[in-house]
């Protein structure tokens, strides 16, 4: 079988990243589009691509077109890629809002085209595991989540995506996406909502929110001010923990008689080869990130930033 031919739209940290981890696989960079021609080139001449000036140019190059830009400008090469018929992996969040993603969806069906969330967490092993014992009672009923993700975002220059309102950045979409989207794959959309989040500068730095379903309470703690990361979910009969839960290497569960250790790969080849095989399978829709799980959860954000009363300059 031919390698599977990838179109980047976007040369930053994260499709370098990806670049150098899924060509190690049966995966190739076929084309290259960025705001910057020679950044494009750059990129291009690094994984024997080709650079185009247009983004319509790189897209109609290649199997699948994976996005990794701004968020801010998801929705428009995504629409971009699925009116030209292309397949689409799109760098999470997809959007800023549920309205993007309902745009987003409807394009997809409309195209009669695969789209994706990549969200490498839910490609992994590790999480499936996670979800396997949780909802066959491993641990019995569920009483608490508590997961604490933060990396020192407010060290980046202000100039940096995750620090820049105009980018829609800050805690919640760049780094809280992950724990709400964890406990959505877990337990589904929640009965109550709660955040308090702190913002500066035009963005949140740090948010604490609630979830709850019935009796059963997640606690998510989410920060640019400090690193930590871990998630410990405690049961009537035992606990699951994962010291680092989104690229989890592994998860250890302890019952009342038994313990158990799990280990997987989380990595972007992981996602990729999913991807690839979904699309090749003649798939619209991945198994792993269905098109509901991406709308819920960007609407459980769009609650929290509603309660914080978080608004990016281009919504004013």
């Amino acid at each position: 079988m031919s390698k599977f031919r990838w179109c980047y739209i976007g040369a930053g940290s994260i499709a370098r990243n990806t670049a150098s981890n899924i060509e190690r696989g049966e995966h190739v960079v076929s084309s290259v589009y960025s705001r910057s021609y020679e950044k494009a080139c750059d990129f291009a001449k690094k994984h024997n691509a080709k650079a185009y000036a247009t983004a319509k140019e790189a897209i109609r190059d290649c199997d699948a077109v994976y996005i990794a830009t701004p968020h801010t400008s998801h929705v428009e090469y995504a629409l971009e890629a699925m009116k030209e018929g292309k397949p689409v992996l799109c760098e999470k969040p997809v959007g800023v809002s549920e309205r993007d993603v309902d745009t987003l969806i409807s394009a997809a069906k409309e195209n009669g085209v695969y789209f994706c969330e990549a969200m490498w967490t839910w490609f992994s092993p590790v999480a499936l595991k996670v979800r396997d014992w949780v909802k066959s009672g491993e641990i019995g009923e569920i009483k608490t989540v508590t997961i604490n993700y933060a990396f020192p975002g407010i060290m980046k220059p202000k100039t940096s995506r995750v620090r820049d309102p105009k980018t829609a950045g800050g805690a919640l979409l760049d780094i809280g996406i992950y724990p709400i989207t964890y406990c959505y794959n877990l337990f589904g959309y929640p009965d109550e909502i709660k955040c308090e989040g702190d913002i500066e500068d035009g963005i949140d730095v740090a948010e604490r929110i609630t979830l709850r379903y019935g009796e059963t309470v997640c606690k998510l703690n989410m920060s640019f001010k400090y690193l930590k990361e871990d998630c410990t979910i405690l049961g009537t009969k035992g606990k699951i923990s994962l010291p680092l839960f989104h690229v989890a290497p592994v998860a250890k569960l302890k019952g009342e008689n038994k313990k158990e250790r799990f280990t997987g790969i989380t990595d972007y080849l992981t996602e990729f080869n999913a991807v690839a095989k979904e699309i090749r399978e003649g798939k619209k829709e991945s198994e792993y990130v269905p098109f509901e799980t991406t709308k819920q959860c960007m609407r459980i954000m769009d609650e929290c930033r509603r309660q914080m009363g978080l608004v990016y300059p281009f919504e004013k």
